[in-house]
This record gives C-alpha cells, sequence and structure tokens, in this order.
C-alpha cells in the first residue's frame, strides 16, 4: 500500500496566494483580473453538483434588476435565475468556498489596501436562450459594491455554446468564455458588460465585494 504524503500548509498557501496574485495582477494590467483555477476543480464540481440540486428542488427565482423590493424582472434584459449562497446552509462546498474567498479578500486588503468589509455572491443560472444586457454592476442609490466577480461552472464548454462575457471597453470588447474554474474580477462601477445568448445551461457564482 502506498504511502499517502500530506501536502505542507506552508505550499498550499503559497500555490494559492499564487492564483489570487494572477489574478489580481492581470486585473492592475488590463482593467480584468482573469485567473483559469481560482476555483480548484474538485471545488467547482462540488459547487456545480450543489447548483444543480438546487434547481432541481425549485430554490432558484428569476432575478430582477435593481434593488428596490419587489424586484422588477423583465426577461427582455435578463434571463438568468440565482439562489444566494449563505452560511447559514451549512453546506459543505459553500463553506469551502467562503473560505477561499475569506483568503482571498485578507491578500486583498494586504496587498492593495482596497478595505473591503464584506461580500455577497449567488449562484446564477443562464438557461437556453438567455442572456444580460449591458449593464454596470452598481445601484444608482448604492456604491457599497467596489469589486465583481465571477466564477465559472461549465465543464466542456465550446464556443458553439455561447454565453461568453462581453467587456465594453473604451478601445474594444472583450469576451471570455464561462470556463469551469475561471474566475472574472473588476471594478463593479467601471466596466459595462454583458452576458451573450447561451444555447446550453450556463451556471456560475456571481457576487461582489463590498465595503460599508
Amino acid at each position: 500500500m502506498e504511502e499517502i504524503l500530506a501536502v505542507p500548509v506552508f505550499l498550499k498557501t503559497r500555490q494559492l496566494q499564487k492564483v489570487f496574485d494572477t489574478l489580481i495582477d492581470s486585473f492592475i494590467k488590463d482593467k480584468v483580473g482573469l485567473a483559469a483555477d481560482f476555483l480548484s476543480v474538485a471545488l467547482a464540481e462540488a459547487l456545480k453538483a450543489n447548483l444543480l440540486a438546487l434547481v432541481a428542488d425549485g430554490k432558484f427565482h428569476y432575478a430582477g434588476t435593481g434593488n428596490k423590493s419587489p424586484e422588477i424582472r423583465n426577461a427582455a434584459v435578463r434571463g438568468d435565475s440565482i439562489y444566494w449562497l449563505d452560511r447559514k446552509h451549512n453546506t459543505a462546498c459553500e463553506h469551502d468556498f467562503f473560505e477561499l474567498m475569506d483568503k482571498f479578500i485578507v491578500h486583498l486588503n494586504e496587498s492593495c489596501y482596497t478595505g473591503i468589509t464584506g461580500y455577497e455572491f449567488h449562484y446564477t443560472l443562464y438557461g437556453k436562450g438567455t442572456f444580460y444586457k449591458k449593464h454596470l454592476d452598481q445601484f444608482k442609490n448604492n456604491d457599497n459594491r467596489k469589486y465583481s466577480m465571477i466564477m465559472y461552472l461549465n465543464t466542456d464548454w465550446l464556443k458553439a455554446d455561447g454565453g461568453e462575457l462581453c467587456i465594453h471597453h473604451k478601445d474594444g470588447l472583450q469576451y471570455i468564455a464561462p470556463e469551469s474554474g475561471k474566475t472574472v474580477f473588476f471594478k463593479s462601477n467601471e466596466l459595462v458588460h454583458e452576458v451573450l445568448e447561451t444555447t446550453v445551461d450556463r451556471m456560475s457564482i456571481t457576487g461582489w465585494l463590498k465595503v460599508g
């Protein structure tokens, strides 16, 4: 029987910081941070499985626009369904996700002095034929969302599947394929973006790093 050797904690930490730095450095360079493996394969698979179980259990609801209650749903603008992550769910993969985010925020605040004090994240499901038209991620009456993050859960994604994130820069468009494990990071009040129409179910975790 082969001996299973534990990976030293400092090595795990160093590898994680390297992924964090990849996301932050690409953000500083291009205003859009990208990291292909921010979510590990195991964590992405567990989160995807949990998302699908929640959908099957009828837990998702159509997303609205704005932050007024009740939310306004307009399928001509936005067609996704969502379910908020919460520590109270006592779900192992969500706990692991929050632990990862806590580590990232500590690293982000220490390296970039961003002053982030909280966050919120939800599962997102775009069904076949849905999209999200051009928008900013910050409300007109509330500016506490400082950074947007999107983490994809789609395995074996093909170009024909559509569903790309299209970011509108002043000098052109940037298209990002929603491939599993990939994470996107940008300022919530700066970049107009949209989700192009998808031809298959498109899954992700979407959220915001906040102050105040």
